[in-house]
């Protein structure tokens, strides 16, 4: 079997995951990476891989960046690569192995929901939603990140018994790899953040935070407002290292398993994804056995709380800082919360979520009926 991942961005998420799993059980495997972001540049990234390893590669650098340069995305690479088997991560990478099919089966893999996209009634949400619905109707199976987001685009696109069934498959870890917090990893007293610097992620509430509890951190990732985010911290006078965009994410994994703390401060709002969405980070926080301290956005902030120490706040400076405060005041308490991360995290090993769902796919080669 041959297959293609079409994805958009470059960090850790499904598609990276899914590709690793394929090459590692020696498929043939054709990876498409587009720019996600504005600072992920103009180049597009086209992977090959055979018999357990990277065999080539070609960047292909257009003169736009996103979100102009999405309108490009299905053009890159011109003649897409013969396969047997198509995951697209987004209804463009979907519509790109839709048209034409060629025998192969397609797979839609979302990894958000948002019900106004592009803001309410507006022409780019029209369009997208038409997309979207016309992928989940004749894609030969859909794969979402959440029972929230499978439910949420279900009700926004009308779907019943035409649409491919939905597989929810969560964000996974690689617990075979992922290293930890030491038993006194609460000495450390450092906090630490992941994830895109844009508004709704609240690092600005963060760094007021450890303004109050004068506790160190870590920042790793990067987006638009990096450089005021940078100010604010020097003005604050906090000790925060800001990492920027960490291509490596076994890197990552070692700077999570550093920290003592792990912080996801959410802002509410009702038009973010997040509240669809079952964010990465937080399986890699959990999967370094670091105690969270977050906000009740994700639609999986309470399973966190009750099953894997989770301490979940309001979205404001000195809620935070007290959290973040707990975490650290008490060994025992703080290893009990280290504990229960990691008990939790055993969930969703990638090898399991990834391995269940090919299995699946296998069991089912024509599940949609539109087909």
């Amino acid at each position: 079997m041959t297959f293609a991942v079409v994805s958009n961005g470059f960090a850790d998420g499904p598609a990276q995951a899914l590709r690793d799993h394929l090459v590692a059980r020696g498929a043939d495997v054709v990876t498409v990476f587009h720019p996600l972001t504005p600072e992920q540049g103009k180049t597009h990234v086209i992977g090959e891989y055979a018999g357990g390893r990277q065999v080539g590669e070609r960047r292909i650098r257009l003169p736009l960046r996103p979100p102009s340069s999405f309108a490009l995305d299905p053009f890159v690479p011109f003649l897409p690569p013969r396969v047997d088997v198509w995951f697209g991560f987004n209804p463009l990478a979907c519509a790109r192995g839709l048209a034409p099919r060629r025998g192969r089966r397609v797979i839609l893999w979302s990894v958000d929901f948002v019900p106004d996209r592009f803001g309410a009634g507006t022409l780019p949400t029209r369009i997208y939603d038409r997309l979207d619905r016309a992928c989940c109707r004749r894609a030969d199976a859909r794969v979402e990140l959440s029972a929230a987001a499978r439910d949420g685009r279900n009700a926004r696109h009308a779907l019943k018994g035409e649409a491919a069934h939905a597989h929810v498959v969560p964000m996974g870890a690689w617990l075979d790899r992922v290293p930890t917090t030491e038993p006194e990893g609460y000495a450390n007293r450092r906090a630490v953040f992941l994830g895109h610097l844009v508004e709704r992620q609240g690092v600005d509430v963060l760094l007021d935070a450890l303004a109050r509890c004068r506790v160190a951190a870590d920042v790793i990732g990067t987006g638009p407002l990096e450089g005021e985010l940078r100010d604010r911290a020097a003005a604050l006078g906090v000790e925060v290292a800001f990492h920027g965009y960490v291509a490596d994410h076994r890197e990552v994994e070692r700077i999570l398993s550093m920290a003592a703390v792990a912080v996801a401060p959410y802002r509410r709002s009702n038009d973010t994804f997040t509240r669809y969405a079952d964010p990465g980070k937080l399986k890699a926080y959990a999967a370094a056995g670091l105690p969270i301290v977050m906000t009740d956005v994700p639609p999986n902030a309470r399973e966190l709380e009750a099953e894997a120490g989770a301490d979940v706040v309001a979205d404001e400076a000195t809620a935070l800082a007290a959290a973040i405060e707990r975490a650290l005041s008490s060994p025992e308490s703080w290893r009990a919360r280290r504990a229960a991360a990691l008990a939790y995290a055993r969930r969703f090993d990638w090898n399991v979520l990834l391995g269940d769902l090919l299995d699946e796919l296998d069991a089912n080669p024509s599940a949609n009926p539109t087909r």
